[in-house]
């Protein structure tokens, strides 16, 4: 399932036009997003889990030509699935 897809089965299940149903996913995503922008951590129970994980600069090789390049420190999301969501999925 696909963003549209999921604004399309809002609209329907729930008698929204698409541009709500559209405006109420944005806004879904928007808060997970910026909440991830400040540092926060977020959790959705049962499903996952999201939180920033900061990695340290670290010196790595070019594969091609061998040298040395530095790579600097950066943040990145980090998912981490709930366990409902594991186990509806293994069933």
């Amino acid at each position: 399932m696909n963003k549209l897809e999921l604004i399309e089965k809002l609209a329907e299940q729930h008698g929204l036009v698409k541009a709500q149903a559209r405006n109420y996913v944005d806004l879904f995503f928007d808060s997970i997003i910026n909440a991830l922008a400040k540092g926060e951590r977020v959790e959705i129970r049962g499903l996952c889990a999201f939180k920033v994980k900061t990695y340290k600069s670290y010196t790595a090789r070019n594969p091609k030509t061998g040298q040395a390049v530095k790579v600097g420190s950066k943040k990145l999301p980090f998912f981490k699935m709930g366990t409902e969501l594991k186990e509806r999925v293994d069933k």
